[in-house]
Formats: C-alpha cells, structure tokens, sequence
C-alpha cells in the first residue's frame, strides 16, 4: 500500500510508481510540488511557489524533475507568453514496497515517502485541533479519528484494504451528489502489524 493523493481533474486515476518515479518523489518539495497540482489543479511555477512559500527558480527546476518521470506535464490549453503552466498526470499514486526490493535506492525512497505520510497526517491532526472550536458540531463529530486491533493475515489484510479503498473510491466518484457543506477532506488509511506491547 503506497501513497495515494486525491484530486479533482481529469488525469487518469492512478500510476503504479517505477524504480525511477518514486526515487523522482523521494523530495520534499517535490512530493508537495505534485500533490499541490493534484489537489488544486494546473498552476505555474510561479503560483506554486507562492501556494508552497518558496521560490520559483526551485519550483521550476522540481517540476522539470517530476516531468521528466512522466508525473507532470506541460499544459499547453493554459500557455500564455512564457509562463509554462504544469498538471499532474494522474490523480493518485500506488506501489507494493515489494515493488523495490531490487533496488536499495528505490526501497529507501519508498521507505521515506511512507514516512513522509505519516507527518503530514501528524501536521493536518495539528491544524484541526488548533481550529476545531470554530467549525459546527457536524463537523467535529464527523472528522477524527480511531483505531481498531483484529488478527489477520497478510492475505486477509490485503483484503481488507482492497475493500477500504473500494469505498474511498466510491465516495470521491465525480458524479456522486455534492454536499451543500462539502470540503475537502483528506484521508488516510493504515494498518500495521502491532510491534511490542499494546500503545
């Protein structure tokens, strides 16, 4: 189970990550750099740059870097002049870790992008409980989080997370009604063995 961002355009709906792709990833602005143009749609280097507070040189050269793996595209509907505006190629992205256990460069980036996950789930945790008073009832008791412990195997578990995301995949269909309230709303899914005692 790999890293899988959500988007609103019309890119395929997902790329099973390469040895090349996911060492492209392995970057912090980069992997913010796409999932920025998968969240938010096309942009220029300039905009990105000020979306992601950095500057444009290094947003330009990174978003060479993703086009050059074939994970952002130039999109020339919305050229103007010299500005050169880019969109993600795909909605999501997916790999096994089993995927790179040839290449020790590769397995570390993947390794570093799961890792990676899990921050940016601990920073989002933080910027809702800091806001959180200030949001209506339905939304506090509607957002959060919870765990669960069940006995599984690796079979069953794969199972299990097949099916999540069948549901994941359900909720964000393009045609399904829209809530007058929507926003959106970032979700993760996880499971691990349990490594030692009970948290």
């Amino acid at each position: 189970m790999g890293e899988d961002d959500t988007t609103g355009g019309a890119a395929p709906r997902q790329v099973r990550l390469d040895h090349r792709q996911v060492r492209v990833l392995a970057h912090p602005l980069r992997l913010r750099l796409l999932g920025a143009l998968r969240v938010h749609g096309a942009a220029t280097a300039t905009g990105l740059a000020e979306l992601l507070d950095t500057n444009t040189g290094a947003t330009s050269y990174h978003l060479r870097q993703l086009a050059e793996a074939g994970l952002v595209v130039e999109d020339a509907d919305r050229a103007a002049g010299r500005q050169r505006w880019w969109r993600a190629v795909h909605e999501s992205s997916d790999w096994d870790p089993t995927d790179f256990d040839d290449d020790p460069d590769a397995r570390a980036a993947a390794e570093w992008i799961q890792a990676n996950q899990v921050r940016v789930l601990a920073e989002i945790s933080e910027r809702w409980f800091a806001v959180q008073s200030a949001w209506s009832s339905a939304w506090r008791d509607a957002a959060g989080m919870g765990d669960a412990l069940i006995r599984l195997g690796p079979e069953r578990l794969q199972a299990l997370e097949a099916e999540l995301w069948q549901v994941v995949e359900r909720y964000r269909d393009d045609s399904a009604p829209v809530e007058p309230d929507a926003q959106p709303v970032h979700l993760f899914v996880a499971a691990y063995p349990l490594i030692g005692p009970t948290p």
